[in-house]
């Protein structure tokens, strides 16, 4: 499985609960913070939800050698 890495990119304000739940799920808690997730559906499904909001790549997690 890889890694996805996740920014948040547009504010919350003025989109619904359940958007602004998603984004603290997902781990974010300021603008422009980047978390990293293993990459799964449940996450491919949160990411679709709140698409709008934040920039989606590869994660660069990997080995050093």
């Amino acid at each position: 499985m890889g890694r996805v890495a996740i920014t948040w990119r547009k504010s919350a304000i003025g989109y619904n609960q359940r958007q602004k739940d998603t984004i603290r799920k997902l781990g974010l808690r300021r603008l422009h913070q980047t978390v990293e997730h293993d990459d799964s559906s449940a996450l491919r499904g949160m990411i679709a939800r709140v698409g709008h909001l934040v920039d989606v790549r590869d994660g660069e997690g990997g080995d050093p050698s």
